[in-house]
């Protein structure tokens, strides 16, 4: 296991499943700028890791992440200036995203699919970088809650993008102009949340594995047509069907999987070089 900048720990493991860990628990995994830049540190490493097949993403001790840490608000409140030298939010420093959005977004846009295990709380931040990955599991007792307005915000790590596409338009307005707690049970109702777990981590785990004894090609394949589902014309995610499915057919690893399954064996997938 590797330690991220004092707040991240990362592994991965022999499967190509890794673990990325929020560790700051004794402040329920506040985001502070070492946590900002050990989870981008993370996401980036993983980017290029090779036979990398899943991610499964949790916070250590009691909580997923309690968002932004206090000390931050309490600069605000007394109205201090940004910190000499930040970059202005306005400004893009990761592709469509500024670094806060980046660490919420970066699940989305890496290339395997990533699980969320959400216990304790995930507030502010903290929910909209589970709202990042592409699964969200959550114990019944959980609380979430898009709680910037409690602070006179509005949700600006990516939350609005990736909100747009889980909840109505009404619930998503109801949850940010209120900033009410919900449970882990009417996160899933929802659709905040895919299900509830008697424990999150440990289903977030037996997933992350499951996937990684899928095909890897078409696994990839299947979250760059479901990224482009939700945004992207009719015609472009027909013809993006079609080319993922042509480049998978005949395929080594693709008739690996047709000669596994008729042999009842597990398959035996090979990375790209």
């Amino acid at each position: 296991m590797e330690r991220l900048h004092d707040r991240v720990n990362l592994d991965v493991d022999a499967y190509g499943v890794a673990r990325v860990t929020l560790s700051r628990p004794d402040k329920m995994n506040a985001l502070d700028a070492a946590m900002f830049d050990g989870l981008i540190l993370a996401a980036d490493r993983l980017r290029t890791w090779p036979g990398l097949r899943a991610v499964a993403l949790h916070g250590e001790g009691r909580a997923f992440c309690a968002g932004l840490d206090m000390a931050n608000f309490a600069a605000m409140g007394k109205g201090e200036p940004q910190p000499v030298g930040a970059t202005p939010l306005t400004k893009r420093t990761h592709g469509d995203a500024n670094r806060f959005q980046q660490v919420a977004w970066q699940w989305r846009t890496l290339p395997v699919p990533v699980v969320a295990a959400v216990h304790g709380v995930a507030l502010g931040g903290g929910l909209q970088i589970a709202l990042g990955a592409d699964v969200r599991y959550v114990a019944a007792d959980a609380r979430l809650s898009v709680l910037e307005i409690k602070w006179g915000l509005v949700p600006d790590m990516a939350g609005m993008a990736l909100l747009r596409e889980l909840v109505r338009g009404d619930v998503a307005r109801e949850l940010t102009f209120s900033g009410r707690m919900v449970s882990g049970d009417e996160a899933v109702q929802l659709g905040l949340a895919t299900r509830v777990c008697a424990d999150p981590w440990d289903d977030a785990l037996e997933f992350a594995h499951a996937v990684a004894e899928r095909n890897p090609d078409a696994v990839r394949g299947a979250k760059r047509l479901l990224n482009q589902m939700h945004d992207a014309r009719a015609e472009a995610v027909l013809l993006a069907e079609s080319v993922e499915q042509a480049a998978l057919i005949g395929s080594p690893n693709q008739r690996e999987a047709v000669a596994a399954a008729l042999a009842q064996r597990a398959p035996v997938f090979k990375d790209e070089d």
